[in-house]
């Protein structure tokens, strides 16, 4: 039944979209840019040996064989040896890592009166082309909704080609969204709900919301994220940049400096420290923000600060740049920032200060980009990088020495997988666990340009920059869906991962309540005096 809606499929692509040549073919409904790979064929799946590559997990990396079959990692071990219906790989002088797994991402997004161009598929296709065999999006609530919201992803998923994950924004507070948190964590797989304190009008929530949403988390054992920017702020820094007659892309990121940033951080730090819950602060932009993480982990507070790879590859530079359509493709939030923070990111990355590497990968065309041509308030925001995060993460943080390979590991793959409690199942190279796995070829390069990335958008913001190491293979879930820098994927053979609550950073919260309870020497029992 699957192969004949796969036959189907391509052959109303090939009657609506004819393709460019016989090899070249875009992955989403015959809808590219440039010269994109990626075809339909089934991938390959069954039994799988990958011989003589060095395995690399976050704790150790050893040369061995790593024999596949229906899915699962079977055996990892020097000279596995296999019969004749076995498809065998020679990594050789490769590293085989687990799959990648971006922790932020927004497909399908409905967002600033339009919506992100990558759906699930075509940004699925562009993430296994670039190593990464898991993604984590994020449901927005319909109306205020979470199961509304759950159910229009579950309908935007049906055609994943890998393996993917929810979280859920919160965006309004009362008894009904309250029981819809303990049924999305119950029954339906999400451990993470995203509170923004940014984008004033639409998703932003008030320290009351904030505060309730950070007691519900904890009692049902899943994170709490935040989007930690000052709304309010923002929205007085927006006027003040149209007063002073400031419209292009560069508004963007003076109406929102790094101080707005910090603030909101070390707030939702300290109330995140008064309810006892632990706190993951999504994509951590500046120096402002990345040191009140720090700060508060040196303190023993459970923060997670991540990282995206927009935030330490890039500067702002572009956002003065003359040409409209160049600088509104660099408009995110918060803004990538001026030289000098990308630095100090790296070197809290290579610390452990920010604990993984994400993308928040929301593209929009230059069409949609132009919606803000005269005003920088209403250009989309969103850059990509759900295809580019493996390379360019191995070198800017790898090939200049500044993480290990199996660091590389852990801040692409595991500590995503430990932190949203599906480790060892994902983000490991080990027995039993899903056989989403990469070749990895260190001594190989290329160069980054949207004329050959799998993205739907016509555009790049790491365009022309050439990068050392390249994912030569991908398997998904058993299956070779890349190699030989083309693409083989069906839509609908992505599976949707649920995660169970209560991972390893809620370990140890009771005793710390107790403790809590237990030092406050309270009530004290008084007497009454007599009149």
């Amino acid at each position: 039944m699957a192969s004949t809606f796969h036959l189907s499929f391509l052959t109303l692509l090939l009657i609506a979209f004819p393709p460019i040549s016989a090899s070249n073919q875009f992955c989403d409904a015959g809808i590219g840019y440039g010269e994109s790979t990626c075809g339909f064929s089934t991938p390959s799946q069954s039994k799988i040996l990958i011989k003589g590559g060095t395995v690399v997990n976050a704790h150790h990396q050893e040369v061995a064989d790593v024999y596949v079959e229906d899915g699962i990692i079977v055996t990892v071990k020097p000279d596995i040896h296999v019969g004749d219906d076995v498809t065998v790989l020679d990594a050789t002088g490769k590293f085989v890592m687990p799959g990648g797994i971006d922790p932020h991402v927004h497909l399908a997004m409905e967002f600033m009166g339009t919506e992100s161009i990558d759906n699930f598929f075509s940004g699925q296709a562009a993430a296994l082309a670039g190593g990464t065999t898991m993604h984590i999006d994020f449901v927005i609530p319909v109306n205020g909704s979470l199961i509304a919201g759950f159910e229009a992803y579950e309908k935007k998923s049906r055609n994943s080609c890998m393996d993917y994950g929810f979280h859920m924004a919160v965006t309004k507070w009362d008894e009904i969204v309250s029981k819809e948190m303990e049924i999305l964590v119950q029954e339906k797989g999400i451990n993470s709900f995203k509170f923004f304190l940014a984008y004033k009008g639409s998703f932003m929530i008030s320290d009351e919301l904030l505060l309730q949403g950070f007691k519900k988390c904890k009692s049902l054992g899943a994170l709490p994220m935040v989007h930690a920017e000052n709304g309010d702020a923002v929205d007085e820094g927006q006027k003040r940049m149209i007063e002073l007659g400031i419209t292009g892309p560069e508004g963007h990121a003076l109406s929102r400096p790094p101080v707005l940033e910090g603030e909101a951080t070390a707030r939702a730090i300290r109330l995140a420290r008064f309810i006892n819950t632990p706190l993951y602060v999504v994509h951590v932009m500046s120096i402002d923000a990345m040191e009140e993480v720090a700060k508060a982990q040196k303190s023993g507070q459970r923060v997670i600060g991540e990282a995206v790879v927009s935030g330490l590859v890039l500067d702002d530079s572009w956002l003065w740049n003359p040409d409209f359509s160049i600088a509104a493709k660099f408009v995110m939030s918060p803004p990538i920032r001026a030289s000098g923070h990308d630095k100090a990111l790296q070197a809290a990355l290579s610390r452990g200060v920010l604990q993984l590497v994400g993308t928040d990968h929301c593209t929009f065309n230059s069409t949609q980009k132009a919606f803000g041509i005269d005003d920088f308030r209403k250009i989309p925001n969103g850059v990509n990088g759900i295809e580019e995060r493996m390379h360019l993460v191995w070198d800017t943080m790898v090939e200049s020495g500044q993480i290990s390979v199996t660091d590389y590991v852990r801040v692409t793959s595991t500590e995503s997988a430990r932190i949203f409690n599906i480790y060892p199942k994902k983000g490991a190279i080990l027995a039993g666990s899903d056989a989403d796995i990469i070749i990895f070829n260190p001594k190989a390069s290329f160069e980054i340009s949207a004329k050959s990335h799998h993205s739907r958008t016509d555009t790049n913001v790491y365009e022309g920059k050439r990068v050392k190491g390249k994912v030569e293979v991908t398997i998904a879930g058993g299956r070779i869906v890349w190699q030989n820098d083309e693409l083989k994927v069906v839509p609908g053979s992505g599976k949707y991962i649920e995660m169970p609550p209560f991972g390893y950073l809620f370990d140890g919260i009771d005793k710390a309540d107790a403790n809590f309870l237990s030092s406050l020497r309270a009530p004290v029992k008084r007497f009454k005096s007599t009149p």
